[in-house]
């Protein structure tokens, strides 16, 4: 490991908040290495999904986690996932992927098995990582915690519209919406890692501002607090 002194950013909050948006966005401004951790439990649930396995079923996935392989890649500066060799980044953008995605990090064995993976990433590259843990469990030291969340009915508008434009089209906005209740539930209330914000952390609501105006936001506060 690298004894340089790398900086990380973290990004955490409820389903729909535009996490990875505004740090994917933030991390080309400062030309820093993005990270989206829900891709890896995305990646998790999808190969669950295509072997049959119970998305409760603790034992089972524990018992295969050895037979999953993934790489995080870099091409033309966009991060792409790797499950067993296969780039499975588009296909895991999926509702169902996301549901069992949610259902799989509540168990401790799957948690731990991403977990290296992405302090071996933090501690070897300037970071922006966003997910539901990352400034509570995964880089507790980070240079700059921030908790991004908006409400419920915002953040589902957000994510019905996101789907629409994958072209996905026979899904409602209630669909959507009590989807997004049952994924906050789960994550504020898993015993493992649950949902939270950090101490330290800055809250930011974004239900009244639009992606280029919470981007404005988040930059202003990471050049005043990092001095970028």
């Amino acid at each position: 490991m690298s004894n340089t002194k790398f900086k990380s950013i973290t990004i955490d909050g409820p389903s729909g908040a535009g996490k990875s948006t505004i740090a994917k966005k933030i991390s080309e401004k400062i030309g820093f290495l993005y990270v989206d951790t829900g891709a890896l439990y995305r990646a998790v649930g999808l190969y669950i999904l295509r072997n049959n396995i119970s998305s409760k079923d603790k034992d089972k996935i524990e018992n295969n986690l050895n037979n999953i392989d993934i790489i995080i890649k870099y091409i033309n500066s966009e991060q792409r996932v790797f499950l067993n060799g296969e780039d499975i980044s588009d296909e895991i953008r999926t509702t169902e992927i996301a549901m069992v995605a949610s259902d799989v990090s509540v168990f401790k064995p799957v948690r731990d098995f991403l977990l290296e993976l992405q302090r071996d990433i933090a501690r070897n590259n300037n970071v922006v990582m966003d997910g539901r843990d990352i400034a509570t469990v995964v880089i507790p030291d980070a240079s700059l915690k921030i908790f991004l969340t908006a409400s419920e009915k915002c953040r589902a508008l957000r994510r019905y519209n996101q789907i629409l434009k994958s072209g996905i089209e026979d899904i409602t906005f209630d669909d959507v919406y009590k989807d997004l209740i049952i994924r906050d539930k789960n994550d504020s209330n898993r015993k493992i890692s649950p949902l939270k914000k950090a101490d330290g952390a800055i809250l930011i609501d974004s239900s009244d501002m639009n992606v280029s105006q919470t981007l404005e936001f988040i930059y202003n506060i990471v050049r005043e607090k990092l001095y970028i």
